[in-house]
C-alpha cells in the first residue's frame, strides 16, 4: 500500500481499546475479514503522560509497530483535554489540581468535568504533550507513514449550560469580540454558512461591539463566543504538534438532535454552523468532521461538504446500513473516507461492510479519478425515501430501493428496510460502472433525445483482491434490459452501456 492513493476505509476503536495491546490481539483478524485499511485508535493523554514532564510512548510505539506489521494505516485520536465534551481522559495531574488548571462551571457555580477552554496552564501542558507525541511520531515513523493522520481532541463542546459561568468567561463575553473573528467573518460575507449568517444578520452584521451586541445575546451568542475559545486553544496544540511533524490534523462533532438548543447539547464545537468561527479561531486545523449516528446521514453528510471542507466521517453507526453510507459519502460527497465505531465488534460474518470494503479497495484508483474529474454520484435510499434521482453524462438516473421491485426478496414482514446504496461513475462515453448494495437504477435521456436502452452489462467481482470479468447480464439480470439491478443484502459491482433509440 506504500505510495499508494489512499480512501480510508477505516473503522474507530473503542474508547478503551486501544490502551492494552493484549486487549487489541484478538481483534486484528477482525480487521483483517473486513478488509479494513486504516484503523482509528486513541492516544491517551493521561497514559502517555502519567506525570508532568514524563513520556511513555510504549503504547502508541506498540500500536504503530502491529498497524505496521499487518499494512494498516492509523489515524490518531488526541484524547487529552476534552473527550465526549468532558476531561476523563486529562492526566491525573491535571484533574487534581483545579487551582492551575480551572474547570468550566455552570451559572450556579457548579464545577463540571471539564477543563475551563479559558485556561491558559491547561492549553499549554497539552501542547506541550500534543508537541512531544507528534516530535515522537516523526522520529520512529516519519519513514514508513503508518500514521497518516490526527484527529485533535474529541467531541469537543459545552454541556448542560451554552456557555462556562466562571468568572474569567464572564469577563470575557462582557468584552469586545475580537477583531480577528470579525475582520474574517466580513472578508466572507457572502459564503458564510446560512445559520451563522442569519444570526450575524439580524442583529444588524455589526463590525464591533461585544457579543451580545454583535450576535444578538441568548444561547446563540454564547454558542459562539464559546467555539471562539474551544477554537483558539485547539489552535494553540494543533500548531505546536504540526511544528514538529505536519500530518494532516482534524477535529470532529458531536451532532444535535433536532429541534435541541446550545447547552442540550455539546455546544461550540466543530458544528457546520460554527464552521467559520473554527476555521477562524484554528486555522492550523485542516477540516472538520462529523461523528453521524444521527438517521438523516445525508442531510449531514452535505451540511461539512461545504465551503471548502472535505468530508471524513469518523464514527457513524457499524450496524446494517454501515456500506451503503459508505458507498454514498464516497459517490456523492467526495468522501476522504468512512469508519464505523467500535469496529472490533463487527464479527457478524455476513456484516456487508467487509464486502463493501473490499470493493471499494479494487475500486479507489478508479473513485479517487473520478472525484477529482466531477464525474461520480451516489445514492442513499430507505423505506421513507425509496427512490432517488441524479443525472450523470446526459443521462437521467432514477435509483430506487431493491424492495420498490415486485419480485425482490424482502426481509421480514414488518421489519424496517435496510438502507440501500451506491456509487455511480461515467467511465466513457454512454459507459459507467456501478457499485453498492440493493438498488435498482433505470434510465432516461437528460437532453430529451430518444428513450434509453441498455445495451450492455456485465457484472464483476473479486478474486485475491483484484477485480475480474464476470457474467453478463442482459437477461433476466437486467429484467430483458429495463435495468441495471444490486440486490439487497449482496454487494456487487456492475459495468454498462447505454444507447438511445426512437
Amino acid at each position: 500500500m506504500e505510495g499508494r492513493p489512499l480512501l480510508l476505509l477505516a473503522g474507530e476503536l473503542g474508547n478503551s481499546s486501544a490502551s492494552s495491546l493484549g486487549y487489541l490481539e484478538p481483534h486484528w483478524e477482525t480487521f483483517r475479514k473486513l478488509h479494513l485499511n486504516t484503523l482509528l485508535a486513541p492516544v491517551y493523554w493521561e497514559l502517555m503522560e502519567p506525570a508532568e514532564g514524563s513520556f511513555d510512548f510504549g503504547l502508541v510505539d506498540g500500536l504503530v509497530a502491529e498497524a505496521r506489521r499487518r499494512e494498516l494505516k492509523l489515524v490518531l485520536l488526541w484524547f487529552a483535554s476534552w473527550k465526549n465534551s468532558m476531561s476523563c481522559y486529562a492526566p491525573a495531574w491535571v484533574k487534581t489540581d483545579p487551582e492551575r488548571f480551572p474547570r468550566a462551571r455552570q451559572g450556579d457555580g457548579t464545577p463540571l468535568e471539564i477543563v475551563s477552554p479559558f485556561s491558559d496552564q491547561g492549553r499549554d501542558a497539552d501542547a506541550r504533550a500534543f508537541a512531544a507525541l507528534m516530535r515522537h511520531l516523526r522520529d520512529v515513523d516519519a519513514e514508513h507513514q503508518t500514521v497518516v493522520m490526527v484527529q485533535v481532541e474529541n467531541e469537543i463542546g459545552m454541556i448542560p449550560e451554552a456557555r462556562d459561568r466562571s468568572a474569567d468567561a464572564d469577563e470575557l463575553f462582557g468584552r469586545a469580540v475580537p477583531e480577528e473573528l470579525l475582520e474574517y467573518l466580513e472578508a466572507r460575507r457572502g459564503t458564510l454558512a446560512p445559520e451563522l449568517a442569519e444570526i450575524w444578520r439580524s442583529p444588524g452584521a455589526g463590525s464591533s461591539g461585544t457579543w451580545s451586541d454583535v450576535f444578538g445575546g441568548g444561547a446563540a451568542a454564547e454558542e459562539i463566543f464559546m467555539a471562539w475559545h474551544f477554537g483558539r486553544y485547539v489552535e494553540a496544540v494543533t500548531a505546536a504538534g504540526k511544528a514538529e511533524y505536519p500530518l494532516p490534523m482534524f477535529v470532529n462533532a458531536a451532532l444535535p438532535r433536532e429541534g435541541y438548543v446550545p447547552g442540550q447539547y455539546p455546544s461550540a464545537g466543530p458544528l457546520p454552523h460554527l464552521i467559520d468561527v473554527w476555521r477562524a479561531a484554528a486555522p492550523s486545523v485542516d477540516f472538520l468532521a462529523p461523528d453521524i449516528y444521527r438517521t438523516n446521514f445525508a442531510e449531514w453528510c452535505a451540511r461539512y461538504d461545504r465551503s471548502g471542507n472535505p468530508l471524513f466521517i469518523p464514527e457513524a453507526h457499524a450496524d446494517r446500513n454501515a456500506a451503503a453510507h459508505a458507498f454514498y459519502a464516497i459517490g456523492a460527497h467526495r468522501a476522504l473516507g468512512f469508519s464505523p465505531f467500535s469496529i472490533e465488534h463487527v464479527t457478524d460474518p455476513d456484516h456487508l461492510l467487509g464486502p463493501a470494503y473490499a470493493l471499494l479497495s479494487a475500486l479507489t484508483p478508479t473513485i479517487l479519478e473520478h472525484q477529482r474529474e466531477g464525474t461520480l454520484r451516489g445514492a442513499l435510499v430507505d423505506q421513507e425515501s425509496p427512490e432517488q434521482t441524479l443525472e450523470l453524462s446526459g443521462y437521467r438516473m432514477k435509483v430506487r430501493h431493491d424492495y420498490t421491485w415486485g419480485w425482490a426478496e424482502k426481509g421480514p414482514e414488518g421489519e424496517a428496510w435496510p438502507r440501500a446504496g451506491a456509487l455511480l461513475a461515467a467511465t466513457g462515453a454512454d459507459a459507467f460502472l456501478i457499485a453498492g448494495t440493493g438498488v435498482i437504477v433505470t434510465f432516461e435521456s437528460a437532453t430529451d433525445d430518444g428513450r434509453v436502452g441498455i445495451l450492455r452489462a456485465r457484472e464483476q467481482g473479486l478474486v485475491g483482491g483484484e477485480l475480474v470479468p464476470g457474467r453478463w447480464l442482459n437477461g433476466d439480470q437486467t429484467h430483458q434490459g429495463r435495468h441495471i439491478r444490486i440486490p439487497a443484502g449482496r454487494v456487487g459491482l456492475q459495468r454498462f452501456e447505454l444507447y438511445r433509440y426512437r
